[in-house]
């Protein structure tokens, strides 16, 4: 299964690259036609989805790799670097669209065979938006960074081809040279912000930023199979390297539970999570013994160790569940606040 996914990737990764290339070329040509200042700004960010996509292959690739001895959680986070590079990229191509923009604004020159030009930009953004929306979806799907970054990138490009045509549009309709050379620096402030949110997304997963979907996710499945005798989960971290998920948590269980019990009980918890998640998932569970504090919260109706009567159940949401403390220490805490 997990081979088959690492495939899908690279194919469409392939894919978005071999298009990129193709369409650079078509693009130049669309400039060599018109001398569109636009149009050789929607070419030059069209050589960075090219090496964007051939970067992203060589990161898909690699994070595709078993874990080994000098990278113990996999290669996943490759893809990070992938989408932080490709967005700085992006970045670098919109200065530089930018610059020229401003140079044409104020030595502007006259544009040429603009219907022609129209068309072929016209064929660009039909490829773009099909090959775009593919990468998004199956990226989202296959939990791969590198392709719905790459799938983003090639959206915005569809977008910004759009406002492009609008742009060569007016100047047809208007005859005014000077709305080229606005659009292509309207372009570049598009595509800059386009680069800054890679990179932050890139930066994040870097240094292992919580991803508050994910992790309401896991949460969601955990309180979907809530049985009575897990007494409570907490100190719960839910990291996404590549379509490598990785989950720590601690499982309070009943103390006078044989630890065959434990064990079987653990693994059936790590199955349920695995159950949900379509890649590779690695999980580590640090089983605690319930305390008789426990029990004020506790749903485990046949208890022959009870020393108190349940009283309240705790919502397992987010917020409980990633603290470092047994839950009955925030519901004794509410109580307190409640008395007081």
């Amino acid at each position: 299964m997990q081979i088959n996914q690492n495939k899908r990737k690279q194919r469409l990764i392939l894919l978005s690259f071999v298009a990129s290339l193709v369409l650079t070329g078509v693009k130049f040509f669309a400039f060599f036609l018109t001398d569109s200042n636009a149009i050789l700004s929607d070419a030059l960010e069209s050589i960075i989805n090219v090496i964007a996509s051939g970067f992203a292959f060589y990161s898909i690739r690699l994070a595709s790799l078993p874990k080994d001895q000098n990278h113990p959680y996999g290669h996943g986070k490759v893809e990070f670097f992938s989408a932080g590079f490709e967005g700085a990229l992006i970045i670098i191509a919109s200065l530089f669209i930018g610059y020229e923009a401003i140079q044409r604004l104020l030595n502007p020159t006259d544009l040429q065979n603009l219907t022609s030009g129209s068309i072929i930009i016209f064929f660009t953004i039909i490829v773009n938006g099909g090959i775009g929306f593919l990468l998004l979806k199956e990226g989202t799907r296959l939990n791969s960074l590198a392709l719905t970054a790459d799938g983003r990138h090639l959206l915005s490009d569809g977008l910004s081809s759009v406002l492009l045509l609008v742009s060569v549009g007016l100047v047809m309709l208007t005859g005014r040279v000077w709305i080229d050379s606005v659009a292509s620096l309207f372009f570049g402030l598009i595509i800059a912000y386009s680069g800054l949110r890679m990179v932050r997304k890139s930066v994040a997963g870097l240094m292992d930023e919580s991803d508050i979907t994910l992790m309401e996710k896991v949460v969601q499945t955990i309180r979907d199979h809530k049985k009575p005798f897990w007494v409570d989960v907490h100190n719960l971290r839910v990291q996404q390297y590549g379509s490598d998920l990785h989950i720590d948590c601690h499982l309070t269980l009943p103390y006078y539970w044989q630890l065959h019990e434990v064990h079987e009980v653990i693994h059936e918890f790590e199955n349920i999570l695995k159950g949900e998640h379509p890649g590779e998932t690695e999980i580590f569970v640090h089983s605690d013994p319930c305390l008789p504090e426990c029990c004020h919260t506790c749903q485990l109706a046949d208890c022959p160790f009870r020393t108190h009567a349940f009283e309240q159940e705790i919502d397992w949401d987010v917020v409980n569940l990633v603290k470092n403390q047994k839950l009955f220490l925030e519901a004794k805490i509410k109580k307190q606040k409640l008395s007081n």
